[in-house]
C-alpha cells in the first residue's frame, strides 16, 4: 500500500502541465487536466480544491479560466504538494512495544524505557530525510525533467491543445448565448 494517495500523483503530474514554456505558469480547466492526462475530472476537482487552500493554485475568470500556478514553480515543492492533498502523513506510529518484554514481567526496568525508542528513532531519521528530499524537488525541478525527455515540440503541443480546447469553449459559449437572444425576441 502507497504511503500517498493517488491524488498527490494526479496533483504533481498536473502542476507540471501547468508550467509552460520558459517556466512561466500556465493556465487550464481541470477538465482539460483531467482529459489531457485520462484521470477523472470529479476526483481532481477535489484535488484542485485543496491545491487553492493552499495557495498552490489560484482561480483564472471567464469561459476560457481554469488554474493557474499562485507563485513560480521553482517556489512549489513536491512537499507542498503532498502536504495540501493528503495532509502531513507519518510513516511510522510507534506502539512502544518495548515496554512488552515477556522479561520485565509488565514492569520495564528504566533503561528500556529511557529516551526514544530506537526503531521510532530510526523511523523518525527516515520520515526527515523523505520530507527533505520532497523539499528539495519541485514542480520546475520536474517540468525541466520532463522538457528535457520530451520532443522539442512537445510544450508547444500542449499550448496548442489546450488553447484549442479554450477556443472550442468559445465558440460554444457564443453559439449558446446567440441562441438564448434568439429565444428571448421571439418570445
Amino acid at each position: 500500500m502507497s504511503l500517498y494517495s493517488a491524488g498527490v500523483e494526479y496533483g504533481i503530474h498536473c502542476l507540471i502541465f501547468l508550467v509552460g514554456e520558459g517556466g512561466e505558469s500556465r493556465d487550464a480547466s481541470v477538465r482539460d487536466l483531467a482529459e489531457l492526462q485520462g484521470v477523472p475530472a470529479d476526483y481532481l476537482a477535489k484535488i484542485f480544491t485543496k491545491l487553492a487552500k493552499s495557495a498552490l493554485v489560484v482561480a483564472t475568470e471567464g469561459v476560457k479560466g481554469g488554474f493557474k500556478l499562485a507563485r513560480p514553480a521553482d517556489e512549489i515543492s513536491l512537499l507542498d504538494i503532498v502536504n495540501a492533498i493528503d495532509g502531513r502523513k507519518l510513516i511510522f506510529d510507534c506502539r512502544e512495544i518495548r515496554s512488552r518484554c515477556a522479561l520485565f514481567d509488565g514492569t520495564p526496568p528504566e533503561w528500556a524505557m529511557d529516551g526514544y525508542c530506537s526503531v521510532h528513532a530510526a523511523m523518525m531519521t527516515a520520515q526527515k530525510r523523505m520530507e527533505d528530499a520532497l523539499a528539495q524537488q519541485t514542480v520546475l525541478d520536474l517540468a525541466r525533467k520532463v522538457g528535457r525527455k520530451s520532443p522539442a515540440e512537445f510544450t508547444h503541443q500542449v499550448d496548442t491543445w489546450i488553447k484549442n480546447r479554450r477556443e472550442k469553449k468559445s465558440s460554444v459559449k457564443a453559439s449558446d448565448e446567440q441562441q438564448i437572444h434568439i429565444i428571448d425576441i421571439t418570445d
